[in-house]
């Protein structure tokens, strides 16, 4: 049996790590995301409906993967709010990343209000078929090394 990559972490502690950075903007709540693997590379949708696709920041720092946005609030002078369902402010999310990714390689669109971040699994991290030797005779460097 084969043993998959799986290099993220528990996604239920995904936002364990993000209290630092909510000191620094507030945040709110529904970005939620969706990723899987598709290949040689794992594939992350994160929902940002209205958020102005200048203000989204995506950046890999050490091993963790930030996604930041921000979705401003309408603010007309003359508007009487009867209901404000609708959130604003930075929206932050932080992935914990463990080895095996192309990190360097992560590409990012966004397109009708969709994030859609692919990224590589690295080469030496893919699965390789080793070629075995057979015969009388060992390997030439082997060969030579016991003499």
């Amino acid at each position: 049996m084969a043993t998959r990559l799986y290099p993220f972490t528990d996604p239920s502690r995904w936002m364990e790590d993000v209290v630092g950075a909510l000191r620094e903007a507030p945040s709110v709540a529904g970005m939620p995301m969706d990723l899987y693997r598709a290949g040689d590379h794992y594939v992350l949708h994160v929902d940002l409906p209205g958020v102005d696709p200048g203000s989204i920041d995506v950046n890999v720092e050490d091993r963790t993967l930030t996604v930041r946005a921000e979705r401003t609030a309408r603010t007309d002078a003359d508007a009487q709010w009867h209901l404000r369902e609708r959130a604003s402010g930075t929206y932050v999310r932080q992935l914990t990343v463990g080895r095996g990714l192309a990190l360097d390689k992560i590409t990012a669109s966004y397109t009708d209000g969709v994030l859609t971040l692919t990224i590589p699994v690295a080469e030496e991290a893919k699965p390789r078929r080793i070629e075995v030797q057979h015969g009388a005779t060992a390997p030439a460097e082997i060969a030579q090394s016991t003499a």
